[in-house]
């Protein structure tokens, strides 16, 4: 078997991290304000997954980005590319000036992450529901050839609302793919409304459960305690994990948080200004 080389036993140093997750959020109020794009508070809701991931647990290597034995992070969540975009760039698989480029005409940074024109995008995804089916067909093709990588699918919310995911869910458990882990971005609202109005997601650990995963409900601002859970994937348990990560729209920015306004916002120059100073970047 061909077993990818892990470079995360260490434990997680929080407080880079933590450092990490205020500059990944900064870039991304950047990228909003110039773009003039939606979906800023949806992309900071899951800032400090995104940090966990790239910045503690991932095998990745940005210059060979296509390496058959890299872990596979999907952003299913593809209304939350800006956040997708600035980690990419930030970690070198792009220059950091082509952020510069989000979302404007001719630009491979489209509002949801696009098929096969960035290096470091899994697949195009924003249509939700997707990202999970396709991580446990990339699961499942990885033992059938003996590579042992790892899965992981950003989710939100209510991207839960979607049936895909619940066939996507009793596959993964179906064949025992311990490997592949779903954080489901429990941030509680959708384009409109409180996500439990939409329809009824709570108790969201125990539908994971019941579907045959090994779920866990979390912090999803607690980097290291992201980190630490990530990193401990397969866990032993024989089961696909799912960690439902509690989080709050907007978090990082006092005047943005669980206002649901900032689904469609873009912050003004003066508003760019206070965020950073409560981000600790100026």
């Amino acid at each position: 078997m061909n077993v990818a080389v892990r470079s995360t036993e260490a434990k997680p140093d929080v407080a880079a991290l933590k450092a990490q997750a205020a500059r990944l959020r900064g870039k991304i109020i950047e990228m909003s304000h110039k773009a003039q794009a939606a979906h800023l508070a949806s992309s900071l809701s899951c800032a400090d997954a995104m940090t966990a991931a790239y910045w503690h647990v991932l095998n990745i290597d940005p210059k060979n980005p296509t390496d058959p034995l890299r872990d596979r992070f999907i952003l299913s969540k593809g209304h939350a590319a800006a956040a997708l975009f600035a980690t990419l760039a930030m970690k070198g698989y792009f220059p950091i000036e082509e952020l510069d480029t989000y979302c404007q005409d001719g630009g491979r940074l489209a509002e949801h992450p696009p098929a096969n024109l960035l290096p470091g995008v899994e697949a195009a995804t924003g249509s939700l529901g997707h990202g999970l089916p396709l991580g446990c067909g990339m699961a499942l093709a990885g033992r059938i050839k003996g590579e042992s990588f790892r899965v992981f699918a950003l989710l939100s919310d209510g991207e839960n609302n979607e049936g895909s995911v619940w066939e996507a869910a009793m596959f993964a458990a179906a064949q025992k793919l311990e490997n592949v882990c779903v954080v489901v971005d429990y941030n509680k609202w959708q384009a409109t409304a409180r996500s439990n109005e939409t329809l009824m997601l709570a108790p969201l650990r125990d539908k994971w459960a019941a579907f045959g995963w090994d779920a866990h409900e979390i912090d999803g601002h607690d980097v290291g305690a992201l980190a630490e859970a990530m990193q401990n994937i397969p866990n032993g348990s024989g089961k696909p994990v799912a960690l439902i990560a509690h989080t709050v729209k907007g978090k990082g920015v006092s005047f943005m948080e669980d206002d649901n306004n900032w689904h469609y916002r873009a912050p003004t120059a003066e508003e760019v200004v206070k965020s950073f100073k409560e981000l600790g970047l100026s």
